[in-house]
């Protein structure tokens, strides 16, 4: 049984990672096609959309500040759904790797002493307290 994350968010990575990653002098003829693919796939979706036009062109030059307005014109324009778009950056991610890949989101929300991280150790003690000396 694997971790599922949502289309949108497979979506937004890969994106993501492509503009950092896919349009280098480095990035091999796939990981070029790949993006070029993916792209254009949801450019279809946004056609005549202007908002969503933008925010397209917008995210490819700085990812980081557009991944919301990208994530809610996804899910607006119906581009979310298609599975064609949703496979095309399930295969991105696969050719970038772990730089195509969703960071693991973890929903915190009424957690009490929560902690974060690799290597961690946290002990646990039930019963009575222990009492200072």
């Amino acid at each position: 049984m694997g971790v599922r994350v949502d289309p949108v968010t497979v979506i937004v990575s890969a994106l993501a990672a492509g503009a950092l990653h896919g349009v280098t002098d480095t990035a091999t003829d796939a990981v070029k096609d790949a993006y070029t693919g993916l792209r254009d796939a949801v450019a279809a979706h946004f056609a005549g959309r202007p908002t969503a036009e933008l925010v397209l062109a917008e995210h490819e030059q700085d990812p980081a500040t557009y991944e919301q307005p990208l994530a809610r014109q996804l899910q607006e324009t119906g581009a979310a759904d298609d599975p064609r778009v949703v496979e095309l950056a399930k295969r991105l991610a696969d050719l970038l790797g772990d730089r195509g890949r969703p960071s693991t989101v973890i929903d915190m929300r009424g957690a009490q002493g929560p902690i974060v991280g690799d290597g961690n150790t946290i002990s646990q003690v039930f019963g009575a307290p222990l009492r200072e000396p």
